[in-house]
């Protein structure tokens, strides 16, 4: 009998073909409008179906939006089936904490009889993209996601990512999957309406994949940072062309886009900054949250992971000049902090992997945490963000 079983074992290699569209535009509502209809191709004999979701927040700080979202739908009606009109839906990680939501999305797509090849129209920022994403991917196990980011965050990273969820059980995260979008629109002019602050957030995702992956482009945030901070377009648009870019090629050429491995790269930093969201009662936003983290793995990395200190020094200048505070309260507790650890070996899964550096653009895998040596990185993180704010270059608020 166990020779007739192995005879019929099979392990079988086999790859899934995926396309990730990827568009930059500066007004796709109106004068590009054609770059979205593009991407809502029909499929079968009707017109495809087109359900649009749209942030309370960014409707709210942006009046006119709902009325192009309108507009648009009016003006194609011959290519697009609209349905169920304009999709309000709170923004920020109130929409991910709330689990019922989930269940009032997808009650929503439900009844506009949606299938696999109609599609989901998300505007937001990344919370929202997150949670009507992870709707759409678990509904029919996947109808057609389309997004337009709103925040710099979202269309530095995680709007060109692979991943949805919600958060549950005050863990970051905790309910989601992995669907590759049918299609990304980064639209410069959905950015106007952010506050100062929400518009900083997206460049320390910015910073860690340079201090990851390109040298070149961290020196060029360098020279930039003081034009992003004061909302300079060029500056910070191309900023973060160039950090989607990386992302994308990691997302599509790491051969792990799922990570389904030990490693996750594009995390460095993101241990801090998952349990510091949640410590702070998300008082501190994830962009400030990836900040601090970055910062205090940098730091971290000098200590004990032969990063040259100047280096470490330039990655503190740089985050202090874009405008990030590099330091909230909750980091005293430190015990409550390092329970992070186990949560993002969970999150991980099998063992736990972090990354740190050993130079800028040169990342390194490590497996444990020299527990008293990150507390001196994040001593010396704080105590660079207090000198910090006595000088000329206090943070832009």
């Amino acid at each position: 009998m166990a020779d007739f079983r192995d005879k019929f074992k099979q392990d079988i290699v086999f790859e899934v073909p995926f396309v990730h569209r990827l568009r930059f535009t500066s007004d796709v509502l109106r004068a590009e409008d054609g770059v979205l209809l593009e991407l809502l191709e029909p499929s079968g004999d009707g017109l495809p179906r087109v359900q649009f979701w749209v942030d309370e927040n960014v409707a709210r700080e942006n009046p006119e939006l709902c009325a192009l979202v309108e507009s648009f739908c009016r003006r194609h009606a011959d290519r697009i089936d609209w349905v169920s009109g304009i999709q309000l839906v709170p923004g920020g990680e109130l929409i991910k904490n709330e689990i019922r939501r989930l269940e009032s999305i997808l009650k929503v797509m439900h009844a506009a009889n949606l299938d696999r090849h109609s599609y989901v129209v998300v505007i937001g920022g990344g919370a929202v993209l997150d949670a009507v994403g992870f709707a759409a991917a678990i509904a029919h196990r996947g109808i057609r996601l389309v997004r337009l980011p709103t925040t710099t965050l979202a269309q530095a990273d995680s709007g060109i990512g692979v991943k949805n969820s919600v958060n549950l059980f005050q863990k970051k995260y905790w309910i989601g999957t992995f669907a590759v979008p049918w299609g990304v629109v980064n639209d410069s002019a959905l950015l106007r309406s952010l506050s100062d602050r929400d518009f900083i957030c997206g460049f320390s995702e910015a910073v860690k994949v340079s201090l990851l992956k390109s040298a070149e482009m961290f020196s060029q945030l360098e020279q930039s940072a003081d034009a992003i901070g004061r909302r300079d377009a060029a500056a910070a648009e191309a900023m973060i062309r160039w950090s989607a870019q990386l992302h994308l090629e990691h997302i599509t050429g790491s051969g792990d886009p799922f990570e389904a491995l030990a490693a996750r790269p594009l995390d460095f930093g993101h241990w801090t900054a998952h349990r510091l969201e949640p410590m702070s009662d998300f008082q501190v936003r994830h962009g400030e949250a990836v900040a601090i983290g970055v910062a205090i793995d940098t730091v971290y990395s000098a200590l004990v992971h032969g990063l040259d200190t100047t280096a470490a020094e330039r990655v503190l200048r740089c985050l202090h000049r874009l405008g990030f505070e590099l330091f909230h309260p909750v980091l005293e507790q430190t015990s409550t902090l390092f329970a992070g650890l186990e949560e993002f070996r969970q999150h991980l899964g099998g063992r736990l992997t972090l990354t740190m550096l050993n130079d800028i653009g040169r990342p390194l895998e490590v497996h444990d945490v020299d527990r008293e040596q990150m507390e001196q990185a994040i001593a010396r993180v704080a105590d660079f963000a207090v000198s910090s704010r006595a000088t000329s270059e206090s943070p832009r608020r």
